[in-house]
């Protein structure tokens, strides 16, 4: 079962405003994909659920890597946009748009990637096993979700309740997500923290002047804290990394 359908995710990305953004080379994950696709010699890739599509930008721009991005939800012109920010032309990615679930697949991929995808998803398990589908015979799979059950989820469930129940907060569980790549065959799994301290919410901008200065605060002093001493934990990383091959 889905926690979101495709009119939640039109209406979603028509009232973002900031999405034409420049990648820059040194894009949140960027050091992880780095040695991911060197080590794997990934020429190929695609990034499922990701629109508009920073993270095909960025290994096609940086990486010169051939990139798709499969999505619900594509509006073109958007990442017409987008691309064209980023000094890269309309045809410079792929654009797949269609339902995950009712895809026929045709290519294979060396990389499969999504970020931020698989925790809208009642069954871990299936859509995981939609991104090995994706697979070649030496691919290798990328995921990275919200970790929930940590200090950001409380602040999340406490602060913007309605978005919180939109994701599978069961499935944050690195223990679960290690036993569900190697029940479907995968090698080489590592399932890790990620980040040693990050709070965000998506209606912050609809708050109060005092909780935004009571938010900041508490922000910048976990933030000095972690500079200090950088560790990755249940309670205080903001991510969760995935990363096996078939």
């Amino acid at each position: 079962m889905n926690l979101t359908d495709k009119n939640f995710w039109i209406k979603y990305w028509e009232n973002k405003t900031n999405l034409n953004i420049k990648v820059k080379p040194n894009y949140i994950l960027s050091e992880i994909l780095k040695k991911i696709t060197s080590k794997n010699k990934v020429k190929t890739a695609i990034e499922l659920g990701g629109y508009p599509g920073y993270y095909a930008i960025y290994l096609k721009k940086y990486l010169n890597i051939e990139s798709t991005l499969l999505d619900y939800v594509v509006i073109k012109k958007q990442i017409e946009s987008l691309l064209k920010i980023n000094e890269l032309n309309v045809n410079s990615v792929k654009l797949i748009e269609a339902d995950l679930f009712n895809y026929d697949i045709k290519t294979k991929y060396d990389l499969v990637l999504s970020v931020g995808l698989i925790e809208h998803f009642e069954n871990t398990s299936e859509i995981i096993k939609m991104h090995t589908d994706f697979l070649n015979e030496k691919g290798v799979l990328f995921i990275n979700i919200p970790n929930f059950k940590g200090l950001n989820g409380l602040i999340q469930k406490y602060f913007d309740l309605e978005n919180y129940k939109k994701h599978n907060i069961d499935c944050m569980n690195i223990e679960k997500l290690h036993s569900i790549c190697e029940q479907l065959g995968l090698k080489n799994i590592e399932v890790r923290y990620y980040g040693s301290f990050m709070i965000w919410l998506e209606n912050f901008d609809e708050k109060s002047f005092f909780f935004k200065k009571a938010f900041n605060i508490i922000w910048l002093f976990f933030k000095v804290i972690f500079k200090l001493i950088p560790i990755e934990t249940r309670f205080f990383s903001p991510y969760i990394n995935i990363t096996a091959t078939k």
